[in-house]
């Protein structure tokens, strides 16, 4: 056995760890070429003992024999010592060599049921005419090569179409370790098959002896058969590894035509079964066990290794791509880089280990590796670490390289001046700026990465002098900047400069800061400076500067035009300037405008003296502010009282004027209003109202809103419903009609507003001229939010 010598590690060092998982992989297969070989001397010689015991010839005759037969049959000598060993065939002269198989089509088939194929544009296997040699048993190593090789050597004996190979598992089902003749969708379907009774595998397993499956009506009756359709095949065989042995594998032949298997065929599938059972004991219970030998080996080497490191490999799934990684071997800290809570790593899955690591960029570092990539080597992570019993922050990085079919992960600890220069980087990248030093006597420059980033400049091209630097700038900062740095190089003057330059598509606004170190003759000899991109801080300046301008533009717009919607409403709106008697009543009038904002509301009152001698009193609220809400105003306050004033009752008027308010040019307008008219001859009151707050009404110390009768909100909907209702007023009372803006306050409740009213109008009686003012400012406590509108009516004590 060869072995190659491990260089002595000297103290301090750091092992190649590639290197040393390279000769542990040159071992191993050394290893296994000589247990093969092993296992090939003893069939050869138990074959060559069969041949002597029964024709009494000597060893060298009985080799040749062994030797004859083989080349006569087209087989390997391995797989003709394995059927002499199992009684295959009786000794004796090497048969004569079987005439070519007919042509498909001077070859009469036996007679066939009517089948359908899973796929019709898939044909028939058909006999293989003579040509190249088949493969080898003695060169398969998997259970996968197996079921191919010996589909290609019963296709052209047994018209078989498929092979299917599987094993029994330690809870009792069955697993698809090898197959050939399907298709990899229906291989995964059926990979993992359920210890349920009515499967034939596994009768054929538990027996013992090999399960005939020839008549399909029956056996789909008694099975579960494996295909999908499972028509087509219609003839099919189980056989257990060696009979009575109790094996865990089980390979099964389909074929496509119906029929029993002749004794021809039986004989020759028992004898494949034989060939077949000591090559799979090669590569399946013993390179377990080596596997386990070299995993320990493997694990040993990794544990004396004093750096974090571990072995993977890789693991695919039914689409092939890979879907995790098998922890061959790590060492103690790399189980605790890993941060596993679960314990030791070695033999698990990765993401058993560490669930979250397919959202980390080592994972896709691991699959670019495995692709062929190249080594990956991730950017720098802190990791808290416990050093002599004290919480210490370190610095790592992963470095992930590719061994054969593995891969090594190792991690690098990185110094103290180390993580001091990664911080100055992220200082740098996270501040946009980056250093650049001169050196005047040897006239050499040197700049951060950072700085070439800035500039948008390619680091091959190198940093340039300082005198080269105003070159960089636009040409209506280069004059600037050229005279500062004159003037530093000439009397060692330090500037603070600001330029543009152009990076790619746009424009950059840079600033460069410099400091000089000068000789003890004062003359300067070294330049220090900083560059820092200043443009998305320009950028955002340029930006505030035109909302500013924007804000003052719209704000003397908006002024203007409430200058010009004030002057409107005194228009159209006068408000008397002292208390006015009409039909016997006195009534005061007050209007104040919202000083939150700078739009002019929509309240509007009417209090006028009908031709008939009566009173009509007005107040309405339009939705919104400025020139609409004025425009719509006036044209309600005109046309209500003019319907009024030509014998319109008060619900008439206000279904007429829900009417206007549909079909103005402001379609979506809505508004309120409350309206009442006074007859003088019985000091009676009829009201009506759309959507407005009821009048107050003080009587006697005490106040009562008048009972609001139905009416619906002006604008609302194309057929509201209105109704009166009326009032008989007594000398001495008082009746307030006004808007909401009296009584709102967001966000309380409206009753709440309400009831203040009437609290305030009890405790401040009318009691001559001014008193509507009082009450006002009892009301109104800060900032109004909304118009104000107040019509004040008091019935004379001697009326």
């Amino acid at each position: 056995m060869k072995s190659d010598r491990l260089a002595p590690v000297e103290p301090g060092t750091v092992p190649d760890l590639v290197e040393l998982a390279r000769v542990v992989a040159q071992q191993r297969a050394e290893m296994d070429r000589l247990r093969e070989r092993a296992a090939t001397t003893v069939v050869v010689e138990r074959a060559k003992g069969v041949v002597m015991a029964l024709t009494g010839c000597t060893a060298d005759a009985a080799e040749e024999t062994l030797h004859g037969r083989a080349k006569a049959a087209r087989r390997t000598l391995l797989e003709e010592c394995w059927i002499t060993s199992a009684g295959g065939r009786p000794p004796g002269p090497a048969p004569a060599r079987p005439p070519p198989a007919p042509t498909p089509a001077t070859r009469t088939r036996r007679p066939q049921r009517p089948w359908t194929p899973r796929h019709p544009s898939r044909a028939r296997r058909r006999r293989r005419r003579p040509g190249p040699p088949r493969p080898r048993l003695v060169h398969v190593d998997t259970h996968q090569t197996l079921a191919r090789c010996l589909l290609d050597h019963l296709a052209p004996e047994l018209d078989a179409d498929s092979v299917l190979i599987y094993a029994r598992r330690p809870g009792g089902g069955l697993e698809l370790v090898g197959h050939a003749g399907v298709d990899e969708g229906l291989a995964a379907r059926w990979r993992q098959v359920p210890p349920f009774s009515g499967v034939a595998v596994l009768d054929a397993l538990r027996s013992g002896e090999p399960c005939w499956l020839e008549n399909f009506a029956e056996d789909s009756t008694r099975y579960l058969l494996i295909g999908e359709p499972p028509e087509r095949w219609q003839s099919r065989v189980w056989l257990p590894l060696s009979d009575g042995d109790d094996s865990d594998l089980c390979i099964g032949v389909l074929r496509g035509r119906p029929g029993v298997f002749s004794p021809r065929d039986r004989t020759h599938l028992h004898a494949m079964i034989r060939l077949c059972a000591g090559r799979l004991r090669t590569f399946t219970a013993p390179s377990e066990a080596a596997a386990d030998t070299h995993t320990d080996a493997v694990q040993a080497l990794f544990a004396a290794l004093p750096v974090p490191a571990m072995l993977l490999t890789p693991l695919s799934g039914a689409s092939g791509d890979v879907e995790d990684f098998r922890v061959d071997a790590a060492t103690a800290q790399a189980a605790d880089l890993l941060g596993s809570p679960s314990g030791e790593p070695t033999g698990r899955r990765l993401r058993e280990v560490r669930p979250d690591l397919t959202d980390l960029p080592m994972w896709q570092g691991c699959l670019d590796t495995l692709a062929g990539g190249g080594p990956y080597e991730s950017e720098p992570f802190a990791h808290q670490e416990t050093v002599d019993g004290v919480l210490e922050l370190a610095t790592y990085s992963v470095r992930v390289s590719r061994l054969e079919d593995a891969l090594v992960v190792t991690w690098v600890r990185h110094a103290s001046s180390d993580r001091q220069e990664q911080r100055l980087a992220e200082l740098q990248r996270l501040g946009n700026l980056g250093w650049a030093n001169w050196n005047l006597s040897t006239d050499e420059a040197s700049w951060s990465a950072q700085v070439f980033t800035i500039l948008d400049r390619d680091p091959a091209d190198g940093p340039v002098r300082l005198v080269d630097v105003p070159a960089l700038a636009l040409s209506d900062d280069r004059p600037s900047l050229d005279a500062a740095v004159k003037a530093l190089l000439r009397e060692g003057q330090p500037f603070d400069a600001s330029f543009r330059v152009r990076g790619g598509r746009d424009v950059r606004h840079l600033r460069l800061v410099t400091e000089v170190v000068a000789d003890s003759h004062g003359t300067p000899v070294e330049v220090h400076g900083v560059v820092q991109d200043l443009t998305a801080r320009r950028r955002a300046e340029l930006a505030l500067v035109e909302s500013e301008r924007a804000i003052l533009t719209q704000h003397d717009v908006l002024q203007s035009e409430r200058v010009l919607v004030a002057r409107l409403q005194n228009a159209l709106l006068p408000l008397p300037d002292k208390v006015v008697n009409l039909a016997g009543l006195r009534v005061e009038v007050a209007y104040l405008p919202a000083q939150a904002g700078i739009h002019v509301g929509g309240d509007w009152f009417s209090a006028v003296e009908l031709p008939d001698g009566d009173a009509l009193f007005v107040v309405g609220d339009v939705a919104g502010h400025g020139v609409d809400a004025v425009a719509t105003m006036a044209q309600l306050r005109f046309t209500a009282k003019g319907m009024v004033s030509t014998g319109s009752s008060l619900t008439g008027a206000l279904a007429r004027l829900n009417t206007l308010l549909l079909h103005s040019r402001d379609a979506h307008g809505t508004a309120t209003m409350a309206l009442a008219r006074y007859h003088a001859a019985d000091r009676r009151l009829v009201w009506a109202q759309a959507g407005h707050t009821p009048p107050l009404l003080l009587r006697g110390g005490e106040a009562t809103y008048l009972p609001r009768p139905p009416g619906m909100l002006l604008g609302a909907a194309n057929a509201p419903y209105f109704e009166e209702s009326e009032y008989l007023l007594e000398p001495g009372d008082r009746l307030l009609l006004y808007t909401d803006g009296l009584v709102e306050r967001p966000p309380e409740n409206i009753d709440v507003g309400l009831a203040r009213l009437a609290d305030a109008a009890i405790t401040h009686p009318a009691d001559g001229a001014g008193a509507l003012g009082t009450l006002l400012a009892a009301m109104l406590e800060g900032e109004r939010r909304d118009d104000v509108c107040v019509l004040d009516i008091r019935v004379p004590q001697d009326s």
